[in-house]
């Protein structure tokens, strides 16, 4: 996962490169976008259910606990 300094510089970088990209690019650029959110919110819904469907089998995961579980595997993801 980076930093918040090379995060900053990134997004500076992307945002010049937008500047001077065709309209049809920035309109691929968007759909692919949009594909990448709707499938990690998939994966995050499958991530919930899994975790919901394990706290009702152990009884023993809170829904804190799995709220955790759930964030610590989508950092794994970012990373």
């Amino acid at each position: 996962m980076k930093n918040e300094q090379e995060r900053e510089q990134l997004i500076k970088e992307i945002n010049v490169l937008l500047n001077q990209a065709y309209d049809i690019t920035l309109d691929e650029i968007y759909a692919l976008l949009q594909k990448i959110e709707e499938e990690e919110e998939e994966e995050d819904l499958k991530a919930y259910d899994k975790a919901k469907k394990e706290a009702n089998l152990n009884d023993s995961v809170s829904w804190e606990e799995a709220k955790k579980e759930l964030k610590t595997g989508i950092s794994k993801e970012v990373a």
